[in-house]
């Protein structure tokens, strides 16, 4: 099992070696494990070597939080995690930097969801190996951007353990109605899935407080890769002018709005998030 380690804290990453391109990196939202991506990463398999790591606090990786963060009650935790003690997008930048010199890449494509994109924007101003990026459901953070909702911020925040009730209504902002009714039995293999490889709820929270201080709304002219915005215009989490604002700002940009999408636009129109990508991918081998 591959790691990195950065300050002590161990980074695990799953890898899919194809000697014939440059590697595409998938990066994901807040507490979500590496399921959020398997659609786009069999679409992409054929062609690209895929690297998934386990954001710090989810799946295989450390939390690297002290331990008494660990212990405390929820009342006590929550508002101490989001205010002091929580993670950095610098921060997990810099962990996604000790994956890629641990793996030997020097050119990458970076795919990332919420969280993950706001990593891959900080990743492509802090470092160099960056080919390109894929920006799905994200912002740049900031006064400038359009604010978070407060249904989007209760689906951060809010706690769920492992218990499948209280993960189905965390989930209810991300995909839209009709979608979930449609697919019950995806529903219920997607709640299994998030028992098995999301974050808990301390390492949830430390990832919550990363997303909600993000802003690099005046560094967006360091981002000199092209990129690829992807934003569903039904998006509760992170409406979707953010996405508008990043292709605005962003010198070698292309947006694809998903018509109806969801935040998680790449699973439940995965045909056309895949489509995009990989064309998007194409241009710029």
């Amino acid at each position: 099992m591959p790691r990195a380690m950065r300050d002590g804290v161990s980074i695990y990453y799953e890898r899919d070696e194809n000697d014939d391109s440059d590697p595409v990196v998938f990066l994901q939202d807040v507490g979500a494990g590496r399921w959020t991506w398997r659609w786009q990463r069999e679409a992409v398999a054929d062609e690209y070597e895929v690297l998934a790591p386990d954001s710090r606090g989810t799946g295989r990786s450390d939390a690297g939080l002290p331990p008494l963060v660990s212990r405390l009650p929820g009342k006590l935790r929550t508002p101490l995690v989001l205010n002091a003690a929580g993670y950095s997008v610098a921060g997990l930048a810099a962990d996604l930097e000790a994956v890629l010199e641990d793996a030997g890449l020097s050119r990458v494509h970076l795919v990332g969801a919420g969280l993950g994109g706001m990593v891959a924007q900080q990743y492509a101003i802090d470092f160099s190996r960056a080919k390109t990026l894929t920006l799905c459901g994200t912002t740049h953070g900031g006064g400038d951007a359009v604010p978070i909702p407060d249904e989007g911020r209760e689906h951060l925040v809010a706690s769920a353990g492992t218990d499948r009730e209280r993960i189905r209504k965390r989930m209810r902002p991300l995909f839209t109605e009709r979608f979930t009714n449609r697919n019950p039995h995806l529903m219920d293999r997607i709640v299994e899935w998030r028992r098995e490889q999301d974050a808990n709820d301390p390492a949830r929270e430390a990832q919550a407080a990363a997303f909600l201080a993000f802003d690099v709304g005046d560094r967006l002219d360091e981002i000199r890769v092209p990129t690829l915005v992807v934003h569903g215009t039904d998006d509760r989490v992170v409406p979707v002018q953010n996405g508008r604002l990043l292709a605005e700002k962003i010198a070698d940009s292309r947006l694809e709005l998903v018509d109806g999408g969801s935040h998680f636009a790449f699973v439940e129109n995965a045909t056309q998030v895949n489509e995009a990508l990989l064309s998007f991918l194409a241009d710029r081998d």
